[in-house]
């Protein structure tokens, strides 16, 4: 009894263990389904609470990634995002065993990453960060397990993972470098999409995109802190010079990390969800050991959600927060003593333990587990529905981005010449600033010259005082010269003076002496008054001598004063050129300090502007790289498309001529070589990718068009033909994406070749030349021999058949005479005229041709324009052949009438058949004539002379018919009523018989002309085919100029009933 009670009590322990874990498995579920999907919220706490919980529950993540494994990740980036957020909370505040769950699955998130990072997708970029931030997390707490995931360790802990070993210091503060780079990026990519998408904070779609960062503010705080200790202990070992990297690293993520925890202190979602630290002014200076003691330790502040969780509508239980299997166990083992007891009294139930009652039990809870599994798949299902739905919108909206990215690359290319337009200003510019040097650096050697010539004058003003110093000198001795001349004559003087005086003694004396002797010495005293008068002419000559002395002693004396003068002015004149020289040496020193400070300004101004120069060089090689990146792909995926049509049933239905596929194929032809010289400039200049976007444009529209047209030909081609045709075409596809492809990649972009396009492009071209249909034995080389061949033949028909008329005419003046030998000269005459109209219009339509021919063909040759235009060209040999043949016939019908063995109506229709083939060839060469060609001109005026000489023709046939035929005089004189009523019925009997035969045989001439028709190989709906034109229908009057037909060359009017004039009865 005792051991059923047992065995029962261990059962319903196991069953009550059971259900507690299927709770637990369905809690979980709830959480993880509710906490990762598609919508654009962020996580609930309290979902990501209970599959924390959940983990420390289990002691691991198996239930987490059993249920995470199964979401599909790669369809939807939002439920990528929410996955990775919810991952990296597990990986922070989970239990310890959930990061060796998650390195088991390494790989799958390394694959999501990649996924996402190849899409073009904003959130699908942001989960590749954050997978990167995910396994470079998981990644070094594996490496450093002594660190927890959530980094909340001492620094005795730190310490102690960073060891002894300073290189396993230095090792490690490069991956806390690259763990904090991580972490930094993801956070600067979040807010730089919030504003480029204009979302705030308090919306659903940012705070989805946020809501993450909160646990990046965490770990960023605890980052930077172990950088700050690991560097200050570095810097304790090592000079400062090894560790100047480190120091510049950690100031970059120092003014990243500041700025992303103010922009997000700013923003109103944290504000009640975090306190974030604020961090110091300015770096740590890891140069001063003392400033350790200043650094603190930022700390990140939860707070408490004091509002209670709102429950689901289906998650009315809240997870239970202690385990409670110990009470459950306290329980059951309370409980067996009761239930003893009860079976003791009462026995067991139905006299025994049932055990299908635990079959029934465990069957309703597998039902319970199957309907919940039925559930799961239907919401499974329908979420799969709706991410299908949402990801169709995202790829619209992304199409719509593509285009608008392509409007963009447009006004950016825009930019980037304008841009190239600034630059070359701006080396315009440049040059100007070096003109300026070079004339700063002509004014300085002119200052220089200055200076020197300054220097000489100063020298020969120093040389020129000396000399002024000799000369005052020499006027100083020339002074005291005169002076001593002054004296003397000073002293003359009064030596006269004092011989008047004596002799006037004398004279007195003797005049007293000889007082009585007057008479005797009378003559004495005349000769001493001559004496006297001599004496004083001397005198006065000495005076005025003096006088002279006097002035000349003046002139000396203001000579030199005007010397002393002179010399005062040219001493203060020296003396202000030399302060005038120590001048300009000062302004001369400081010119040339300035012009040094200039020229290094200048040299620094373009040492700047080279490397601005080259900045812009290299973004220019990018731009141009990234256009043609941009052209690739456009190119890409017109090829693509053209491949898409070959398969669609829609295009089975449309059809091509091969003349037209041999256009395209040529003209891709083309366009592969100017791809292969545009790739050479590029190659050579990968500034420019100009040429070869353009050639590249062209290409890909070409290679397009080849390929559709190619598949449509081959609907209407032959089963091998078709085959061969399509091959190709997918070939040409294939090989044209290969190139391009080769295009996308800088490694490969040097060995990329279109060789091999070419070749299939000219496969192509071979079976397009292959399906033309054959309207003549003649291989297409030998089309332009074979005009020239026919028009010289035609000419030489034409020759012949003038030489012909004119023996006939001798040969007809011999045997015929009068009234014959009149209609004959006038018959071949007007046949002689129009065989030079003909000639003139043969002449005419070849040099029309030779004008045609050289400005069509280009560089090519006759040949090959005749060859190319092949339905044109048959159509002018059909023509040429028609006039040849029209001119020989007209010969022997004029022949057979001359020698009257042949009808005049033969020389009447021979005219028309002339008429109808030159009008043939006028068509045919006005097709591809120039509208204002000269040329042109004369051949229309020489058809029209044609059509003239023709009508002559058919007048003077019919002039001479009616001159030769016998016309019966109609005389009705003796016949009865009876007998002309008769002769009447008759004649109208006769005329009905004509008319019945004339009708028959224009019904006999039409089908004669649809025969000719089907075996010239033109439809009879159509008179031109190809490109719009070949023209190849012989002997058609609708391909003359005008719509009408000449009048030779309408049908005659019926005939009627003659309009005879009433019998007289009194004849």
């Amino acid at each position: 009894m005792n051991s059923i009670s047992t065995r029962v009590r261990t059962k319903r322990t196991e069953a009550s263990l059971g259900a507690e874990r299927e709770h637990f498995d369905k809690k979980q579920l709830s959480s993880i389904s509710k906490a990762i999907n598609t919508t654009e919220t962020p996580v609930k706490e309290k979902h990501a609470r209970r599959i924390i919980l959940g983990t420390h529950r289990e002691k691991g993540a198996f239930t987490f990634w059993s249920y995470a494994l199964g979401f599909p990740l790669a369809s939807s980036s939002i439920l990528s995002w929410k996955f990775c957020h919810v991952l990296h909370k597990v990986l922070r505040d989970g239990h310890r065993n959930v990061l060796q769950d998650c390195m088991r699955h390494h790989s799958s998130i390394v694959e999501i990453g990649r996924l996402w990072a190849n899409l073009h997708d904003r959130y699908g970029q942001l989960v590749s960060l954050y997978t990167k931030l995910l396994c470079t997390k998981m990644e070094f707490h594996t490496k450093y397990s002594d660190i927890p995931p959530n980094l909340e360790v001492s620094d005795e802990v730190l310490e102690r993972a960073a060891g002894t070993d300073i290189n396993n210091v230095f090792q490690l503060t490069v991956e806390v470098f690259d763990y904090m780079d991580t972490e930094l990026r993801l956070a600067e990519t979040v807010l730089r999409q919030l504003n480029t998408s204009i979302a705030i904070s308090t919306l659903t779609s940012g705070q989805c995109r946020l809501s993450p960062l909160i646990q990046v503010v965490q770990d960023c705080s605890h980052l930077y802190h172990f950088t700050v200790k690991l560097l200050f202990k570095l810097h304790a070992c090592l000079p400062a010079d090894t560790l100047q990297g480190h120091r510049d690293r950690f100031h970059d993520q120092f003014h990243s990390l500041k700025t992303f925890f103010n922009r997000a202190r700013d923003m109103m979602y944290f504000k009640r969800l975090i306190q974030i630290p604020k961090l110091p002014d300015s770096p740590p200076n890891f140069l001063h050991a003392a400033s350790l003691a200043k650094h603190v330790k930022p700390v990140v502040v939860i707070p408490e959600d004091d509002e209670p969780e709102q429950p689901d509508d289906d998650d009315d239980d809240p997870e239970p927060l202690i385990d409670v299997s110990s009470a459950s166990a306290s329980m059951v083992e309370a409980q067996p003593q009761q239930v003893d007891i009860f079976d003791q009294a009462f026995g067991p139930p139905n006299g025994g333990f049932d055990d299908r009652d635990l079959q029934i039990e465990s069957l309703k809870r597998d039902l319970e587990l199957l309907r919940a599994e039925l559930e799961r798949v239907k919401a499974e299902a329908q979420r799969y529905i709706t991410q299908l739905k949402s990801q169709i919108n995202s790829l619209e909206a992304e199409l719509e981005e593509q285009r608008a990215q392509k409007q963009r690359a447009l006004v950016e290319n825009e930019q980037l010449r304008m841009e190239l337009e600034a630059v070359r200003r701006r080396n315009s510019e440049h040059e100007s600033l070096e003109a300026t040097f070079f004339e700063a650096e002509k004014r300085s050697q002119a200052t220089e010259q200055r200076y020197n010539k300054l220097k000489e004058k100063h020298t020969e003003l120093v040389a020129s005082h000396a000399e002024l110093l000799r000369r005052s000198a020499d006027t100083v001795k020339m002074l005291s010269a005169t002076q001593q001349t002054q004296e003397e004559v000073e002293r003359t003087k009064q030596q006269l003076t004092f011989e008047i005086d004596r002799i006037k003694q004398e004279s007195d004396m003797k005049l007293e002496e000889q007082k009585f002797e007057m008479e005797k010495l009378r003559r004495e005293l005349e000769e001493k008054m001559a004496e006297i008068m001599r004496i004083k002419s001397t005198l006065q000559t000495s005076e005025k001598t003096t006088e002279q002395v006097n002035s000349s002693m003046t002139a000396l004396q203001a000579e030199k004063e005007r010397l002393m003068r002179s010399m005062s002015e040219k001493e203060a004149e020296l003396s202000s050129l030399r302060q005038s020289a120590q001048l300009q040496q000062t302004s001369l020193q400081q010119e040339r300090e300035k012009s040094s400070r200039e020229l290094g300004e200048l040299q620094g101004k373009l040492q700047d502007k080279t490397s601005q120069e080259e900045q812009l060089k290299q973004k220019l090689l990018a731009e141009q790289f990234a256009l043609l990146q941009g052209t690739v792909t456009e190119a890409e995926n017109i090829i693509q498309d053209a491949v898409a049509k070959i398969d669609d049933p829609l295009h089975i239905r449309c059809t091509s001529s091969p003349d037209y596929l041999i256009s395209r194929a040529e003209a891709a032809l083309g366009s592969v070589d100017k791809v292969k010289r545009g790739h050479a400039d590029y190659l050579s200049n990968m500034g420019d990718a100009g040429s070869l976007v353009r050639a590249l444009t062209q290409f890909s529209h070409l290679a397009a068009d080849t390929i559709v047209n190619g598949s449509a030909t081959a609907h209407m081609a032959p089963t091998d033909h078709a085959d061969r045709l399509t091959e190709n075409c997918r070939g040409c596809a294939t090989e044209s994406l290969q190139f391009l492809k080769d295009l996308k990649s800088k490694i490969s972009l040097q060995r990329a070749d279109p060789a091999s396009v070419r070749v299939i492009i000219q496969r192509i071209l071979h079976l397009g030349q292959e399906l033309r249909p054959k309207g003549m034995d003649v291989r297409q080389d030998e089309l332009g021999d074979l005009v020239e061949k026919e028009m010289a033949s035609t000419s030489a028909a034409i020759e012949e058949a003038v030489r012909r008329i004119d023996e006939m005419m001798n040969q007809a003046r011999k045997d015929t005479s009068g009234i014959k030998l009149e209609v004959n000269e006038r018959i071949l005459n007007s046949c002689t005229d129009l065989m030079k109209a003909i000639r003139m219009l043969i002449i005419a339509s070849t040099d029309l041709q030779k004008e045609i021919v050289d400005g069509g063909k280009g560089a090519a040759t006759i040949q090959e324009f005749y060859a190319k235009n092949s339905r044109w060209t048959e159509g002018l040999i059909s023509a040429a052949k028609a006039v040849g043949w029209g001119a020989t016939e007209m010969v022997e019908s004029a022949d057979k009438v001359v020698l009257h063995t042949g009808k005049y109506e033969e020389l009447i229709v021979c005219s028309h058949e002339i008429a109808a083939s030159t009008a043939q060839l006028v068509a045919a060469s006005k097709v591809k004539a120039d509208r204002s060609s000269k040329r042109l001109t004369v051949l229309q005026q020489a058809s029209r002379r044609v059509n003239e000489m023709a009508a002559n023709v058919v007048a003077s046939t019919r002039t001479g018919q009616e001159n030769l035929e016998e016309k019966d005089t109609m005389d009705f004189s003796g016949m009865s009523l009876i007998r002309l009523k008769k002769e009447e019925m008759e004649s109208q009997v006769k005329v009905l018989e004509l008319e019945s035969h004339l009708e028959n045989e224009r019904v006999r001439l039409g089908e004669l002309r649809k025969k000719h028709y089907e075996l010239a190989g033109v439809p009879l709906e159509q008179v031109s085919e190809g490109n719009g034109d070949s023209f190849s229908l012989p002997h058609s009057a609708n391909m003359s100029p005008k719509h009408t037909k000449p009048a030779i060359m309408r049908k005659p009017n019926l005939a009627q009933k003659p309009n005879l004039p009433p019998k007289s009865l009194y004849k």
